[in-house]
């Protein structure tokens, strides 16, 4: 046989070995569902893994797609089981705000530092710790090889990484592109809300926009901003027929 021809066989079959190592460490690890079949269903094994490291941004630079993106996490973290730890630089969260989305104040440990290293090392740490329900960083850059340990740790103790990514200024949101370990990776940006029968505020509305999954497709969706349990919904008008969702995108 062809060295080439046998060398490639060899790799092909520890490519193999490896994916189903890695999809029994899913399976055994357990997901997120959503809840929202056109979502779950983007999703390998129906939901966001456990174990794993998961990204999120605003659409924009602005304050707020980034709080959207904060809250869109926030609702991820209110619907798994046990502590939650946030850490950041800056504390500017708004205590009602997060718990609109499901996530109460009294089962998050915030965890303050001056650096975005010392956010990663918290995380990491955290991540070690086991027995959370998900650990939440907000840094700016996520340069690969911090993602790599971040998903290594998560996957060690299988609690849910979860990061987001907040901007200072326009420029910095372009390292949003850039390679990560991440499982997934998510946008969001504010649309206008829910019209009412009555003049007042509706129901926040958001354009999630699932821009890489590993062993998936990207797509897009239309949703209703988390409600008091941390769930979203797709909005009826995008339901029907070829959605949001079906306009997906090749996996970058």
């Amino acid at each position: 046989m062809n060295p080439a021809v046998a060398r490639n066989a060899v790799l092909d079959g520890l490519r193999q070995q490896i994916a189903h190592l890695e999809s029994a460490n899913r399976r055994n690890r357990g997901v997120l569902p959503f809840g929202v079949a056109q979502i779950d269903e983007r999703l390998p094994g129906g939901g966001l893994a456990y174990g794993a490291l998961h990204e999120c941004a605003g659409g924009g630079a602005g304050t707020v797609d980034g709080a959207a993106a904060a809250l869109f996490v926030a609702g991820i973290a209110a619907r798994t089981k046990g502590k939650v730890v946030w850490c950041l630089t800056r504390p500017d969260l708004f205590f009602p705000a997060l718990a609109q989305a499901g996530l109460h104040p009294n089962r998050v440990v915030f965890v303050e530092s001056d650096r975005e290293e010392d956010v990663l090392a918290n995380m990491e740490e955290g991540l070690s710790y086991g027995g959370l329900g998900a650990v939440i960083g907000e840094i700016v850059r996520l340069p690969m090889a911090a993602s790599r340990r971040l998903q290594l740790a998560a996957e060690k103790s299988g609690t849910m990484a979860l990061v987001v990514r907040r901007w200072r200024r326009q420029t910095e949101a372009s390292d949003f592109g850039q390679p990560t370990a991440s499982t997934t990776r998510w946008r969001v940006s504010v649309i206008p809300s829910e019209e009412l029968p009555v003049p007042g505020v509706g129901r926040a509305r958001w354009l999630l926009e699932l821009m890489r999954v590993k062993a998936g497709e990207c797509a897009e969706f239309e949703v209703g901003a988390c409600n008091a349990e941390g769930c979203i919904d797709i909005l009826s008008r995008s339901a029907d027929g070829q959605d949001q969702a079906g306009r997906s995108r090749h996996s970058r």
